[in-house]
């Protein structure tokens, strides 16, 4: 049987399997080849680009809460997470064994599929003022992990295994008390939520019923379950999610689990003049590695064995997946498009750049950020993106008709002082292929798009740590102030605050810090002697084996400055969650802990001690901040920050 045919067959098998429904690949796409054992994904270059569309995740469909007088007062939904199979490569390639958050959606030409499962998963679409609830179940029953877990990070060990010791078991098979029962709890990223729907990473449930320490409730007798409360009222943003389980992110959005929400506001008046329906385009941007089987490739040899057997420093895979496939094309009308990019990567940062045939730039133009729209459109020709990050971003394709563009990449990994992307693998990201038709001009845009009134400080400032260190256990360990996971909470403002975040990068790598709850204000980046600074800290806090149990004594960074304050980018100007904290420089942030629309001044402004969101953030298990490069988080470069009354 060649492979069309026997790609034909499965195709029948997994439309009668509600468990397997994931994102088709239209009939008229071309197979790659008739020899499925002349196929080598586990050789990257030999993977063709180009052959595949890039699917559009289609829209969860809601059950409509409808209250007094026929008004809509909630969106309901039930999502699950199963494993399914995937054609993540190209047709003609083996499957891919997934996991995927499953509910009826429905796709832009309005067909619903009742059981649609795919990575990423279906996209939410919420409507500012109208609250979401979403029953999240965990439904990976006698499930093993599909890559090796770790258990000697601190993570959630939902079997209660324990700490291991050496010498260490090889994976495979690792050991089965981790590798079975697994762990989820969902994170809305950027959502201004109560913590008990924030995704707490130890508020997880497994499929057998089994919870976190920081679990709620059951939802109606269901102990794989959990009921998250989304307000909605925040700025229209793209907003994504994931799994956020403690010490198994890395391995959870690995397999599969993240996917877009987009949140509408259906007074904004600068949507009404953008790109939308098939001219909106959501993209999220991952690298995979893949075995010659077509599961996913995922390494088991840890960086530092003899103290983490499996855990890696840093996941960089060889194959670029945009929206679930390999190296996708989009068909594209000669006229300008909207694109919502979420860099989803474990630790892969993209600088972006829009290239023709000839390789030369195409500008396009960003307008908005992670918490929403920028004050003012930004004209670029490239954009760096860093794991967590989002762009709003217009490219007007009219005076490209008949020609193709294709996104390239050009960041190091680690970034940025790591090795530069492979130009025929991880260098390539996505192709457009411009239709050969009439074009259509754009039309103008806001040159205003929104306001954001500058916050002043009305609390002391917070100096935060970034450090690179060796542990007790000899492995080389990523830390935020020195502090292990488990150390008593530091970070605790009071609700309403303001405060000056001065991030200190005394590490060798950026990384991209994203703090839950809020959104914040880049003030500026400044150069500091590190090495001076470290020692100086180092002797403050005793000269310490790290990670110190104990808060750390801060040392304010003032005098060790060494240059002026570089100002944000053009493109930082808006609401972020997210941020590069530069290696050699103290970034500072403006963090306010009230909504983003909250009033600067006047009556019901922001003040500490005034609680302004739509519930009450001093209760419930908290919220964290964290490195989002997802192996450093999974290893102590998380903390978890509890807000005051």
């Amino acid at each position: 049987m060649n492979s069309r045919v026997a790609l034909a067959c499965a195709a029948l098998v997994a439309a009668c399997d509600s468990h397997a429904v994931a994102n088709p690949i239209p009939s008229d796409v071309t197979d790659v080849t008739d020899d499925a054992s002349a196929l080598h994904p586990s050789d990257a270059r030999s993977i063709p680009k180009w052959v595949t569309p890039l699917p559009i995740p289609p829209v969860f469909v809601p059950k409509i809460v409808i209250g007094d007088g026929g008004k809509v007062v909630a969106h309901e939904y039930a999502v699950d997470v199963r494993e399914t199979t995937q054609q993540v490569l190209p047709l003609g390639y083996p499957r891919t064994k997934v996991w995927a958050y499953g509910a009826p959606a429905k796709s832009l030409g309005g067909v619903v599929d009742a059981s649609f499962r795919a990575f990423p998963s279906a996209t939410f679409e919420a409507t500012r003022g109208t609250p979401v609830r979403v029953t999240w179940t965990n439904a990976l029953t006698d499930a093993t992990h599909l890559f090796a877990v770790d258990p000697t990070v601190h993570w959630a060990d939902p079997n209660a295994l324990g700490m291991q010791m050496p010498p260490f078991v090889a994976y495979p098979p690792g050991y089965p008390s981790a590798q079975s029962g697994i762990a989820l709890v969902t994170h809305l990223h950027g959502g201004e939520v109560a913590s008990a729907s924030d995704g707490f990473p130890t508020a997880f449930v497994t499929a057998d019923g089994r919870h976190g320490p920081s679990y709620g409730s059951t939802v109606d007798g269901q102990t794989n379950a959990a009921t998250f409360r989304y307000p909605n009222e925040q700025a229209p943003a793209t907003l994504w999610y994931h799994d956020h389980a403690l010490g198994l992110t890395r391995l959870n959005v690995q397999a599969g689990l993240a996917g877009f929400y987009l949140l509408r506001d259906p007074t904004d008046a600068v949507a009404a003049a953008l790109p939308s329906g098939t001219q909106e385009i959501p993209l999220l941007l991952q690298d995979r590695s893949f075995d010659d089987d077509g599961s996913l490739a995922f390494g088991a040899v840890g960086t530092n064995p003899e103290a983490h057997p499996y855990w890696n420093e840093f996941f960089f895979g060889d194959v670029i997946v945009v929206n679930g496939v390999t190296w996708p094309n989009l068909d594209v009308e000669p006229r300008r498009y909207r694109l919502r990019l979420v860099d989803g990567s474990n630790g892969r940062f993209y600088h972006l750049r829009l290239v023709d045939a000839a390789a030369n730039l195409v500008a396009f133009t960003q307008i908005g950020t992670d918490g929403g729209y920028l004050p003012k459109p930004v004209a670029l020709t490239d954009l760096l993106l860093s794991p967590g990050e989002r762009a709003d971003v217009l490219v007007d394709f009219s005076g490209h008709a008949g020609r193709t563009l294709r996104f390239v990449n050009d960041a190091p990994a680690p970034f940025p002082g790591g090795e530069p992307p492979d130009p025929e693998t991880t260098g390539q990201i996505l192709q457009f292929t411009v239709a050969s038709t009439t074009p259509t001009p754009p039309t103008p845009i806001p040159t205003s798009l929104t306001t954001i009134v500058p916050l002043t400080p009305d609390a002391p400032p917070r100096v935060v740590t970034l450090l690179e260190r060796m542990g007790t256990n000899g492995a080389l360990i990523s830390l935020l102030n020195g502090q292990s996971w488990e150390a008593p909470v530091s970070e605790t403002p009071r609700v309403g605050s303001t405060e000056d975040w001065q991030i200190v990068n005394l590490s060798e790598h950026m990384h991209p810090i994203h703090l839950h709850l809020v959104q914040f204000q880049i003030v500026g980046r400044q150069p500091l002697d590190g090495d001076r600074y470290l020692a100086d800290w180092l002797a403050l806090n005793g000269n310490p084996t790290l990670p110190i149990e104990t808060a750390q004594k801060s040392l304010d960074p003032t005098s060790y400055l060494t240059e002026v304050l570089e100002a944000p980018r053009a493109n930082e100007h808006g609401w972020k969650d997210t941020l590069v904290a530069q290696t050699g420089k103290v970034t500072t942030i403006r963090v306010r802990f009230a909504p983003t629309n909250a009033p600067t001044s006047g009556t019901g402004a922001a003040s500490p001690g005034v609680n302004l969101f739509g519930f009450d953030p001093t209760m419930g298990p908290g919220y964290v901040w964290h490195c989002h490069i997802l192996d450093h988080e999974d290893n102590e470069m998380m903390r978890p920050m509890t807000i005051g009354p």
